[in-house]
Order: C-alpha cells, then structure tokens, then sequence
C-alpha cells in the first residue's frame, strides 16, 4: 500500500469552487468494511452535476465525486469479501455523500459491494456501469410486468445516452423490435450498430403538443429522459403496454392525464436503481453478465480517459455531447 494516493476532489468554499486532483491518504478515506484498489470508473450525469458549484449532488466538501467503481479488494473486516476479490460498488450513498470511484483507492460498506460476476471483467463492469445497470432493471421490469417481444415495437428514448444506448442492445439482444428516439440525427448508423430496428427523430415522440391519448405505436418504452415528452409517449403507448422511466434529464414537468392508465390500462413503472434491494441488484449483474451482456459492448466506450483528464471531461455531459459511455481508467 502505497503512503498516499491520488483522487479527484471537488470544494466549495463560499464563493470560491474547485475540481481538483489532490494526494489524500487512507485515514482520509470514509469508514467502511472493505478497502477497494480501484481500477476503473465511469461518468454519468449524477458526476458531471458533482463537478460544478451548483449541482446539488454533493452534500459536504471537500467530495470525492465518481457513483461507480470495480476494482479488487485491498481488506475487508467483512466476511463476505477477501483480499484479492474482484468486486463492483455502485450506487447507494457512493458518490453522493460517500466519497466515490473517482480515487485509486476507495472505502466503503459491505452491503454497498457485489462480486463481480463470471463473464465479467471489471472493464466490462464499468463500462455497464449505473447507465447500464439501470437500463437492465428497466427492462427486467418491463418483462415481470408481462412484456414479450411478440407485444410489438419498443421505444427507447434518448437513445444515445448511457442508459438508453444499453436499452436498446440489450433489447435487442433479447430478440426486441427496438424504435430508438434520438436528437441527434448524426447517429443513426451507431444506433443501429446497437440494435435498433429504425431511429425516429425526438419530434417523433413529442412535438409539443401532448393529446389525452394519441394513436397507439409502442408496446412498452424504457424512457431515461422523463418531462413533458413522457406524458406525451404514455399517450401513445398500446393497450395493456407500460413504460418504465428513470431519469428527468427533460425536467420534472409531467403534464399528463389519466386517460392511459384507465382507458388502455397503461402501467407506469418507477426505476430506482440507488436503493435497489441487493437481492435483486444481485439478479440483474448476473444477468448483465449472461443474456443481458452485449456481444459488442466496447462499441459503447466513446473514450476512455485518466484520472487526470477528468476536470476537462465531466462537462461533456451536461453540455450533451456524451454518447455511450466514457470510462475512467485509473491505472492509466
């Protein structure tokens, strides 16, 4: 074990913010039961928010920002782990207000971690991620609710995201006639590349007018988008259909009706992927690893990047200019 280490850390002091890498040292580290030598990271929108003064993600400073991490364990005080276990933590308090991946080495509770399954390397792992791992919870629920692909087409919405990028392969994947919605007309080919059956334009699903209920096109839809456009594709989901949502990068505006739920029987389906029960979290990494995994899943990394290339990198989301996933390499 080396003396010191380096981290990411972000600081906000009155009016002065900073994003800085700094040397930190173990006893720097919050308490946990497992010492994790991390390997890779990645960047999801809940980072790029970390990483400016005004992003209400970060709760006390100075932060080590980063939700995901895989890596090997250093030591555990836990059972459940041993020196030498390859393992994931993401999600939960990690990156919020428990320092996160964004650190060769990170420190945090037992309950938080899970092996990493056979199938996976912790590359792999990361470039799933919390987008991938999400997108994968969606569509688990979408089929406990009853959905099949002989029901009809599938909506993915922002498509070319971190969430919606893995939607749609592992849809696809699953033998899903996948409609991928996008604003960006430049990656029709990459879409397709992924899986997806056609690409329609954002337009497609919301042109901004939303109807009580509108001509029926989709059997289900993962939407990480959420917003007005949400209420609109709910309107447009086919009878008995559902729509499983999990991000509000559109906003918190929901100006919807009643109509789908109670004329075509509509199921809206609420994706938590933070506090997700680790009995299921468990389920869904195993099956990311089996016939959730993509045959083509470095097609997704849009970079790959150092620690120290972070400070630059972490406004790419927000400015929406990401595709896929950027992965933080911290052995590089």
């Amino acid at each position: 074990m080396p003396n010191s280490f380096e981290a990411l850390v972000v600081n906000k002091q009155e009016d002065q913010f900073s994003v800085d890498i700094q040397k930190l040292s173990l006893e720097d580290l919050p308490e946990g039961e497992v010492l994790i030598d991390v390997h890779y990271s990645g960047v999801n929108y809940k980072d790029s928010l970390a990483a400016i003064p005004n992003g209400n993600i970060v709760k006390n400073y100075p932060f080590v920002p980063g939700i995901d991490l895989a890596g090997v364990v250093v030591s555990s005080t836990d059972s459940r782990f041993q020196e030498g276990d390859e393992v994931i933590a993401t999600s939960y308090e990690i990156g919020v207000s428990h320092f996160g991946g964004y650190s060769e080495y990170a420190r945090v509770r037992a309950d938080w971690v899970v092996p990493l399954p056979k199938g996976l390397t912790l590359k792999e792992a990361m470039v799933i991620g919390t987008a991938g791992f999400t997108a994968a919870l969606s569509v688990q629920r979408l089929e406990e609710n009853g959905l099949s692909p002989n029901e009809g087409n599938i909506l993915v919405t922002g498509a070319t995201g971190g969430v919606g990028s893995f939607a749609v392969s592992v849809l696809a994947n699953l033998g899903y006639k996948v409609e991928a919605s996008t604003g960006k007309e430049s990656e029709q080919a990459y879409l397709k590349e992924l899986g997806a059956a056609s690409v329609i334009t954002r337009d497609e699903v919301y042109d901004g007018k939303i109807k009580p209920l509108n001509k029926q096109k989709w059997a289900a839809a993962v939407d990480p988008v959420g917003g007005e456009q949400l209420a609109s594709l709910l309107s447009q989901i086919q009878y008995g259909g559902a729509v499983a949502v999990s991000g509000l990068t559109a906003g918190v505006k929901f100006p919807a009706t009643v109509f789908p739920f109670i004329l075509r029987g509509v199921d809206l389906l609420g994706i938590d992927s933070v506090y997700c029960p680790m009995e299921n979290r468990l389920k869904v990494w195993e099956r990311l690893a089996s016939d959730f995994k993509p045959a083509n899943i470095e097609t997704f990394i849009q970079k790959e990047v150092a620690l120290h290339d972070l400070p630059d990198v972490l406004p790419t989301l927000l400015k929406g200019e990401a595709r896929g996933r950027i992965l933080v390499n911290l052995k590089k």
